[in-house]
């Protein structure tokens, strides 16, 4: 059995102001990178990351004598032409409210087409799976983004629920079990519980 840690990425500005931030490279806040004091984490055996500088800045803070393994299908989904705005800017345009009533269903305005996006985040965590069993891992950390982790456990997740249903905050995510029967047979992995922001994550978990 190995257990796997998805958790996003601490908070941006941009996230603060709740702006649609794919493409965008934005770096941690003061507030994201305040927000890990005295927190917990979950021990990894390898720790992949999305390439995007946020991800790469919270991975290094939580895991900070691990090799990072970036991985570029890991990075977030380009909003188009919504990219950098809020939901107020956005609110009375035809197309936005589309995509918004859709839940998931469709493209961005302008965006990545959401079919190709879920495929890629899905392909790179299969490979990140396979990679682990091969290696004989039994813990395994990935710092990426919201709607990453939503396309990838939309697909792989047990019990089965909607993209949007898996919609997590900053430094939120879920701790899954991927038993290798299990996964080579379904391609299925096992929600055990929600990893809270600067939460206790139970057995999974040492103090920093």
């Amino acid at each position: 059995m190995m257990e796997l840690f998805l958790i996003r990425h601490a908070q941006t500005q941009g996230n603060l102001e709740r702006r649609y931030i794919g493409r965008t490279d934005e770096a941690l806040s003061d507030a994201g990178i305040a927000s890990f004091c005295n927190m917990a984490y979950p021990a990894a055996q390898a720790v992949y990351v999305s390439p995007m500088l946020r991800c790469r800045q919270t991975a290094r803070i939580l895991y900070p004598m691990e090799e990072l393994h970036p991985v570029e299908d890991l990075r977030e989904c380009d909003f188009g032409s919504i990219e950098g705005k809020t939901h107020r800017e956005l609110e009375h345009q035809p197309e936005y409210r589309a995509w918004v009533a859709a839940g998931g269903a469709m493209s961005p305005p302008g965006g990545e087409e959401i079919g190709l996006f879920k495929e890629r985040c899905c392909a790179a965590f299969a490979r990140i799976v396979e990679r682990a069993f091969a290696d004989g891992l039994m813990s395994v950390a990935i710092v990426t983004h919201g709607g990453v982790i939503m396309a990838i456990l939309e697909r792989f997740a047990r019990p089965k629920r909607m993209f949007y249903e898996w919609q997590i905050g900053n430094l939120e995510g879920f701790a899954v079990e991927a038993e290798k029967t299990c996964w080579e047979t379904r391609k299925t992995v096992t929600v055990r519980q929600k990893i809270e922001a600067g939460g206790n994550f139970g057995c999974f978990m040492q103090s920093r």
